[in-house]
């Protein structure tokens, strides 16, 4: 028997979203074609012109963008944020710090230590069961 193996491909959306780029932004042809797992890590690895200046410019999707805020994408959505923000309106908005951007900033920091929390309590209890197994 022959081995074959095929080459995995996923659509433009799925690649776009691994690279952490809005994809109504990038080239036509690659809005159009299907990204192969090998033109995928090509992509990371050396990214092109354009997708160097959507990293840095944007505009970015709601992950990256609430990524850059310090908030949730349900917080940005709170906040009426439901576009793609380019750096600089991301950048002008932690200027202003709007009263919602600074409770949602608030919120995110709680969950985050909330979590640190569990996985300590979880950590000490995995540990008590190392040395105290039940025989």
């Amino acid at each position: 028997m022959t081995s074959h193996q095929n080459t995995q491909t996923m659509k433009p959306a799925t690649a776009a979203k691994k690279l952490g780029v809005y994809l109504e932004a990038t080239p036509a042809e690659f809005q159009e074609g299907v990204v192969s797992r090998s033109e995928l890590s090509a992509l990371q690895a050396d990214p092109p012109q354009w997708l160097q200046e959507l990293r840095r410019n944007g505009p970015h999707p709601r992950p990256v963008v609430a990524a850059k805020l310090g908030v949730s994408i349900a917080g940005l959505a709170r906040g009426g944020v439901t576009e793609p923000l380019t750096t600089e309106q991301i950048e002008a908005l932690k200027q202003e710090a709007p009263e919602w951007l600074q409770k949602e900033r608030a919120t995110q920091a709680e969950v985050r230590k909330e979590a640190v929390r569990i996985k300590e309590k979880n950590a000490q209890r995995a540990a008590e069961q190392t040395r105290n197994p039940r025989s």
